[in-house]
């Protein structure tokens, strides 16, 4: 076998190597979290150098305007860094592995919008994209860019302020009260982005969708995802019960560290480069 180890530590080339003999039978499925996305500038929640972070849940979100304009005013500044972020070497090894034919199907908890932009064509975006915004009156769906605009003229100089961006575009920011809000201009209801938030439930069509795609997986692969939250451990432990081998790559322990067949305790962008000149070699 050909051993590539790009700049992957020494303590993970055996486990690299495991990995690239087991995903090069193809039928690879990948699970991908927001360890995948800091590469590309984008913070991760739950990452050994990740800040506590409260995210707003759905139920708080829909009380009513106080709420709203306390996420709206928030995310109109993190929308600046998740708007331009780009696809980083964890994204484009991807989708690479998707043109090599190895990889079948790929599901991603990121709401980043970028492994589109890297080239992959089999993404299902199981929480959604933020570059979408729907109407919780109307259901009517728009552009997040549109939106953007109209927040930028209801309330100028606005992000001219130096923040903190959460990994759902969020940004760390107290004083919002004097926050001009738009409303759905076909209804006059609440907008949202069209994500799920913590609290909501994944459309059960989706869910259907990845867990088909799991069915027929001849290997998991999971690539900066923790797996605290059970939207993503859920095919985990169904590809764990199926006999079908995960393996794991990731910065620290997750929740499903017992159920993997092989584990690579380091970067996402450095090791899925690697994994992809390992199999190209």
């Amino acid at each position: 076998m050909t051993r590539h180890h790009g700049d992957v530590p020494q303590a993970t080339v055996d486990a690299l190597n495991d990995l690239v003999d087991l995903v090069r039978g193809g039928r690879v499925v990948a699970l991908t979290g927001a360890g995948l996305s800091t590469d590309s500038g984008i913070p991760d929640y739950r990452g050994p150098d990740a800040p506590a972070r409260q995210p707003m849940t759905y139920q708080e979100f829909v009380t009513g305007l106080d709420a709203q304009r306390r996420y709206w005013a928030r995310a109109h500044l993190g929308w600046a860094r998740m708007g331009t972020a780009r696809p980083n070497d964890g994204h484009l090894a991807l989708a690479r592995l998707e043109r090599m034919g190895v990889l079948a199907g790929l599901i991603t908890q990121n709401v980043d919008g970028l492994h589109a932009r890297a080239g992959s064509r089999e993404a299902v975006d199981l929480h959604g994209r933020i570059h979408d915004v729907v109407c919780l009156g109307c259901r009517r769906v728009s552009s997040r860019r549109a939106l953007q605009a109209t927040l930028d003229r209801l309330n100028p100089g606005w992000t001219e302020q130096t923040v903190i961006v959460r990994p759902d575009g969020d940004a760390d920011l107290d004083h919002t009260g004097s926050y001009v809000l738009p409303a759905c201009p076909s209804c006059g209801g609440p907008l949202k982005p069209d994500v799920v938030f913590f609290g909501e439930n994944v459309p059960k069509d989706r869910v259907a969708r990845c867990t088909a795609m799991v069915a027929g997986a001849g290997v998991l692969l999971v690539a900066g995802s923790s797996l605290t939250v059970m939207s993503g451990l859920r095919f985990v432990r169904q590809a764990h019960k199926a006999g079908t081998p995960v393996v794991l790559v990731n910065r620290g322990p997750t929740r499903g560290d017992d159920l993997v067949d092989v584990k690579v305790d380091a970067g996402c962008s450095e090791t899925l480069r690697a994994l992809t000149d390992g199999l190209h070699g």
